[in-house]
């Protein structure tokens, strides 16, 4: 049996680590207890296990317990902080949502589903880094606004906005600040009160936790108000109707305490391999593009542009690497990236595009083999030698 490719997608998912796994373990076997049945002693040990996990991911963002609302993920996270937000300050006046077109796009569909609903949205442009401008931010929240979203750390190109900035030029106008944080935390520091942050998204899987588990963070003070998505028995403050995952809850709670302790090492290992790939490729292909910024970017991310090569014949050519494109793709077609062409890249260029994430399991020897063969690829692709193409795409 041929040995698995070398894994280069942490963007999309990474691995639970095998702390996370452990720690979960007896949530699914002996401590099987409802933490909402606090009339015994198995409902009472599993609610207790749900708070160490609250307070561990309040520990890891500045928060207090409280203010963690554990969710299904960053998409519903996001979908409560945006449709929330906006649905309970239009009693006040305040029915205007601003973003930026390079937002995940579960963020942009719960815009657009307000749209429909009758409030306003402003989707920015972003500058040809990936960057929000903060004037033209500035100058298109107003005293209707009720909600400004951007994403901490991009999903696709990785950039990390200027989150202190935005938070203060939200607040001056008494709008509510969120950012979908799903690439963020767990690997650059994020403090919620330094940052001004209101509303803050978060996924465990996206920093070595269990898929299915997320949290809202939802400041207490001064209150950030929302209106439910789900209604139910009133869990989570009722901000979140439904029996909470305990075994998923741990995990991401484990996930958040290992991310405390070793987030800053982990960081500068991953610079470290990251300046390693980047510059054995450029080595070997001198037009390479990178798309977003260098300086202010995901230690674990590039976003690269192969120019003369389609990205998806690229990947073909490499079944040694998983890999991701920037291409959403649908069953008829495959379109260049909505955030590449934001960023004004040429269509044939934002085609020939790579999405490259490196994670906690990644070694300098997997960086070394991945920059050898995709420059030897990307080489042979542009002499004429042609592969079939792959429909893959990027979450």
């Amino acid at each position: 049996m041929s040995a698995k490719p070398i894994y280069l997608d942490y963007q999309a998912t990474t691995p639970c680590d095998p702390r996370v796994v452990e720690a979960m373990l007896p949530y699914f076997t002996e401590k099987f207890g409802n933490p909402h049945s606090l009339t015994h002693a198995y409902g009472r040990e599993a609610e207790a296990a749900v708070e160490i996990a609250r307070a561990q991911l309040a520990a890891l963002i500045g928060a207090e317990s409280r203010e963690i609302v554990f969710t299904s993920g960053a998409t519903e996270a996001n979908n409560m902080a945006v449709k929330g937000a906006a649905r309970f300050h239009r009693q006040f006046g305040r029915d205007h949502v601003v973003t930026l077109a390079t937002e995940h796009k579960c963020v942009l569909e719960s815009a657009k589903a307000l749209e429909a609903e009758g409030f306003r949205v402003s989707y920015l442009p972003v500058e040809h880094n990936g960057l929000v401008d903060l004037v033209l931010l500035d100058a298109a929240i107003d005293s209707r606004t009720a909600l400004v979203s951007v994403m901490a750390g991009h999903n696709e190109i990785g950039v990390i906005q200027p989150l202190r900035e935005i938070g203060q030029l939200a607040k001056a106008k008494g709008a509510l600040f969120h950012s979908d944080a799903a690439q963020a935390v767990g690997k650059i520091p994020v403090d919620v009160n330094a940052l001004g942050i209101d509303l803050m998204s978060i996924s465990g899987h996206k920093f070595y936790g269990p898929k299915g588990i997320g949290a809202l963070y939802l400041r207490r003070r001064p209150r950030a108000r929302i209106t439910p998505l789900i209604d139910g028995g009133g869990q989570e403050r009722t901000m979140r109707s439904g029996t909470l995952p305990v075994p998923l809850c741990v995990g991401l709670g484990q996930a958040a305490a290992i991310a405390h302790v070793e987030m800053a090492g982990e960081a500068q290992r991953l610079l470290l391999l990251r300046e390693r790939l980047y510059s054995g490729l450029k080595a070997r292909i001198p037009d390479l593009v990178l798309n977003g910024d260098l300086e202010q970017r995901l230690p674990g991310n590039l976003n690269l542009s192969f120019p003369g090569v389609a990205a998806l014949d690229l990947i073909a050519a490499c079944p040694n690497l998983a890999l991701s494109t920037g291409s959403a793709c649908t069953a008829a077609e495959i379109e260049p990236s909505y955030v590449l062409r934001a960023l004004g890249l040429d269509p044939a260029l934002a085609a020939a595009s790579l999405r490259i994430g490196i994670g906690r399991f990644s070694t300098a020897t997997e960086m070394d083999e991945a920059a050898t063969t995709l420059a030897e690829a990307a080489l042979r692709l542009r002499s004429g030698m042609g592969v079939t193409s792959l429909a893959v795409g990027i979450t």
